[in-house]
């Protein structure tokens, strides 16, 4: 990995990049796999300056504010926008950057934290600090954006009906997919960094073509009578796992993963996101549940589909926010006040 000449500044100097992480709503997976690539991270610590990394650095949101706008070559952001501050630290970061990169699953397309769009803020917090199991609070005490003390006036974020995607509020130029991104995906986007090779801008760094045309097992035209749950069988491991009555996602999304959960027996969960012909992953995925099923009679075919668990979370566990279906509609004057609060936040 070499340095490139002029990289980006004013003064025409051989100065090094300037790269910021920061995370939203996620696991902090991404954040991890970042570490994964091993010792190529010297290499990125040679060439870069990491100006923000909330996991692994201690920096202030000051620190970014003194920086001039556009100073920062390349920000890489992970997880959806699911609050005030984060809107607040990504519209920032936007400003103080060249380029964003929505960084893993939960940033292209909401991932996993996005499925709570099925349920409004109202029913998450009753469940989160009511009615859970494990909770305890007789008073009905919930977050507040604003609550005094006798110490003075404590403040939280502003908990938003629903989970944005990055590009749902800021521009992004690039996109690298996975949960989390594989480390030689990271490797490659680091290195096209470095010598000035990125793709054009809106361009997503991983395959083209879907996981199914580099997937290893044999397909045939094989006709399923149930669909099981990948616990509830023992696959082969040569087999197509869709035709062998298990979902798996590899016929509605990217390739460039290396065939990970396919290499050891699991389906794919879709975690690349939809491929390019695919206008929308989850609804391109019932097209390829239809055409496996073995019957024509309505009764049979819904005992058959009633059998696919969760499928809500199982067509849209990493890009509900990048659906058509996206959220959950909620009535009332109180959820329509509060998505306003949210498009003015916006």
């Amino acid at each position: 990995m070499s340095k490139n000449k002029n990289n980006g500044s004013k003064d025409g100097s051989d100065r090094k990049l300037q790269f910021a992480f920061y995370w939203c709503a996620s696991c902090g997976g991404c954040d991890v796999a970042v570490l994964d690539i091993n010792e190529k991270i010297l290499d990125v610590a040679e060439i870069a300056d990491i100006n923000m990394w909330p996991v692994a650095m201690d920096f202030k949101y000051e620190h970014i504010k003194k920086l001039e706008d556009g100073y920062l070559d390349v920000t890489f952001i992970n997880g959806g926008v699911r609050n005030s501050e984060q809107m607040e630290i990504v519209s920032l970061l936007r400003r103080k950057s060249k380029a964003v990169v929505a960084f893993g699953s939960c940033a292209c397309g909401g991932g996993i934290p996005a499925l709570a769009n099925l349920y409004s803020r109202a029913e998450i917090f009753e469940r989160a600090y009511h009615t859970s199991p494990s909770t305890t609070n007789p008073e009905r005490v919930f977050p507040s954006v604003e609550t005094t003390v006798p110490e003075g006036k404590l403040s939280l974020p502003l908990f938003y009906n629903s989970v944005y995607k990055l590009d749902d509020i800021i521009p992004v130029e690039y996109y690298l997919p996975g949960c989390p991104p594989p480390p030689e995906l990271i490797g490659k986007a680091v290195e096209a960094i470095a010598n000035n090779q990125l793709p054009p801008p809106g361009s997503v760094i991983a395959g083209e073509k879907s996981l199914c045309d580099s997937c290893p097992r044999k397909r045939g035209e094989k006709k399923i009578k149930e669909f099981k749950s990948i616990w509830e069988a023992q696959p082969d491991a040569e087999t197509c796992l869709l035709e062998q009555g298990i979902i798996c996602l590899g016929p509605v999304t990217r390739d460039g993963c290396g065939a990970r959960c396919i290499n050891v027996n699991m389906p794919c969960r879709g975690c690349f996101g939809p491929t390019p012909e695919a206008v929308e992953q989850g609804s391109k995925m019932l097209g390829a549940v239809a055409s496996v099923i073995d019957s024509k009679d309505e009764d049979e075919i819904r005992r058959i589909i009633s059998k696919i668990p969760d499928p809500a979370g199982t067509f849209y566990r990493f890009y509900m926010s990048d659906s058509f279906l996206r959220k959950k509609i909620t009535g009332g004057t109180g959820s329509n006040a509060e998505e306003k609060k949210e498009e003015v936040a916006r």
